[in-house]
C-alpha cells in the first residue's frame, strides 16, 4: 500500500459531511468544479472525496450507510451511519405481555431468530425460576445448532458471491434450503418462529424430523469439503482476505467484539463453553481459533464452526433424553392442544394466557448466549405485572460494527466489502 497521506482532523471531517449532506445537486457540482480548478492551480494536491457507500448497497448487508472519506483509493476515514431499519422491538416488548413478545424479539436477528428468542426465554425463566425439561433443553441445542449452520451458510454465500465467488452462493443455499425446511417442519415456519416458549419448547419433534436432520447432518461434511475446495487455497480468495481487517485482540476486546470477530484473533471466548446454558456442558465440542485476526482467519474460524455445530447436534440426537418438552407449570405453559377439545378449564386458562399473559416476580435478570456473531443477551426488569417494565437487547452485530472504523482506515476502498463481509453484521440486529 502506498504511503497514507496525513491524518484530517475530525472536526474538520465533520465539517465536510455536514456540508455534503447539506449541498442540492447544482450546488454539489459547483463544488466538484470549484475543487477541480483549484487542483489545477496546485500541481500534486487533491481534495478529499465524500462518499456515501450504501445505505441502499447489497455489499453492506442491510441497509447500513457509511460516509466514506477517500484520498484517491485509499480510505482516510469512515463514518457509519445506522437506524434505517429501526422498529422499536425493544420499546414494542414493554407494551406486549411476555408471552406476545415472543413474535417481536424472533425478528431482530432474523438470521438466527432461534438465538433472539433463546435470550429472551431464558431471562423469563430466570426471573420465574422456572426449571426448563431435559428433553426440550436438548432440543434447544438442537434447532440453535442448525440455526448456526442456516446462518453461517447464509454469511459464507453472500459474501463469496460480494467478491465474485458465485459459484458458493449457490452450493451453500442449497444447504440452507434444507436447513429452513427442517424449521417448517418443527415449527411451522421457515423463519422468525416463535418454537421456544418460556419453559421450554412449543412440541417435540414430529415424526420423520430425526430421520431428515440426520441425512442433512450425514451431507454436512462432504458438502464444507465443498466449500473449502472452492474457496480455501483459491488464489483470488487468498489475495482478497489475506492480511484484511485485522485488529489487535486487545483493540477487539476494548470495542466489545465477541464471536468468530474476537476469536478469529486468537481469543478463546465462547459462552457455550465459559457460561454453559441449555445442556452445553453435556457436549463434547471445540472452539476455533484464529491467529491474526484478518478476513481470512474469520472465514476459517467460521468454516470450523460448521463443523462442531454438524458434531453437536448429533450428540443431542445420540442422547436426548425422555421426558416433556416444556414445562409443567399450568400459570405459564398453555394446556396441551389436546385438552382444549374436552376441557372448558383448560379452554378457558389457554384463552387467558394468550389474551392477558403470566404475572413475573419483581426483579431483574440478564442472560447470554453465544449466536453465531458473537454475545446475544436479554435484559428484563419485571414490576411484577405480566409485561416487562425494561426490556434490552446486547445484539453483537451493533458491538461489532464498532470495529469497522478502525479497521477500514488506511485500507483500500475495494477492501472494505471484504471487511463489513467478515464481520457479518445483520443490520436487523443494529437497529431493532
Amino acid at each position: 500500500m502506498d504511503q497514507a497521506p496525513p491524518d484530517i482532523p475530525r472536526g474538520e471531517t465533520d465539517r465536510m459531511i455536514a456540508e455534503v449532506e447539506a449541498f442540492t445537486p447544482a450546488e454539489a457540482l459547483a463544488r466538484v468544479r470549484e475543487a477541480e480548478s483549484r487542483d489545477a492551480e496546485r500541481p500534486g494536491h487533491r481534495e478529499p472525496m465524500i462518499v456515501n457507500l450504501g445505505p441502499q448497497h447489497p455489499s453492506t448487508h442491510g441497509v447500513l450507510r457509511l460516509i466514506t472519506q477517500l484520498d484517491g483509493e485509499i480510505i482516510r476515514d469512515i463514518h457509519p451511519v445506522i437506524g434505517y431499519l429501526h422498529t422499536g422491538i425493544e420499546k414494542q416488548c414493554e407494551n406486549k405481555t411476555y408471552w406476545q413478545a415472543i413474535t417481536l424479539v424472533t425478528r431482530m436477528d432474523y438470521l438466527a431468530p432461534f438465538y433472539n428468542i433463546h435470550a429472551y426465554t431464558q431471562a423469563a425463566e430466570k426471573l420465574l425460576d422456572l426449571r426448563v425439561p431435559p428433553r426440550a433443553q436438548y432440543l434447544r441445542v438442537i434447532m440453535s445448532e442448525l440455526n448456526r449452520i442456516s446462518s453461517h451458510l447464509v454469511w459464507l454465500g453472500t459474501s463469496g458471491l460480494e467478491l465474485g465467488a458465485i459459484t458458493i452462493f449457490f452450493y451453500s443455499y442449497r444447504e440452507r434450503e434444507k436447513a429452513l425446511d427442517l424449521f417448517e417442519m418443527i415449527a411451522g415456519e421457515r423463519m422468525n418462529t416463535r418454537y421456544f416458549q418460556v419453559g421450554g419448547c412449543a412440541d417435540d419433534m414430529p415424526p420423520g424430523f430425526e430421520k431428515r436432520l440426520r441425512a442433512l447432518l450425514d451431507e454436512l461434511p462432504a458438502r464444507i469439503d465443498e466449500y473449502e475446495d472452492l474457496l480455501s487455497q483459491n488464489p483470488i480468495w487468498l489475495e482478497r482476505t489475506k492480511g484484511v481487517g485485522i485488529l489487535p485482540a486487545e483493540q477487539l476486546i476494548d470495542l466489545g467484539v465477541t464471536g468468530p470477530a474476537l476469536r478469529a484473533a486468537g481469543v478463546d471466548l465462547d459462552l457455550r463453553k465459559r457460561t454453559p446454558y441449555s445442556s452445553y456442558e453435556h457436549f463434547e465440542f471445540d472452539v476455533p481459533l484464529g491467529t491474526t485476526g484478518d478476513a481470512y482467519d474469520r472465514y476459517s474460524v467460521r468454516m470450523r464452526e460448521l463443523r462442531e455445530s454438524v458434531k453437536i447436534i448429533e450428540q443431542a440426537l445420540d442422547g436426548l433424553p425422555e421426558g416433556p418438552h416444556i414445562a409443567d407449570d399450568r400459570k405459564v405453559v398453555l394446556p396441551p392442544r389436546a385438552e382444549l377439545a374436552t376441557s372448558m378449564e383448560s379452554l378457558i386458562h389457554h384463552f387467558k394466557l394468550v389474551t392477558e399473559g403470566f404475572t413475573v416476580p419483581e426483579g431483574e435478570a440478564y442472560v447470554a448466549v453465544e449466536s453465531p456473531r458473537g454475545e446475544l443477551g436479554c435484559y428484563l426488569v419485571s414490576d411484577g405485572g405480566p409485561k416487562p417494565y425494561r426490556c434490552h437487547v446486547r445484539d453483537p452485530s451493533f458491538v461489532n460494527l464498532q470495529a469497522l472504523r478502525p479497521m477500514a482506515k488506511n485500507a483500500y476502498l475495494a477492501d472494505l466489502i471484504t471487511m463489513i463481509g467478515s464481520l457479518d453484521n445483520v443490520m436487523g440486529g443494529v437497529d431493532r
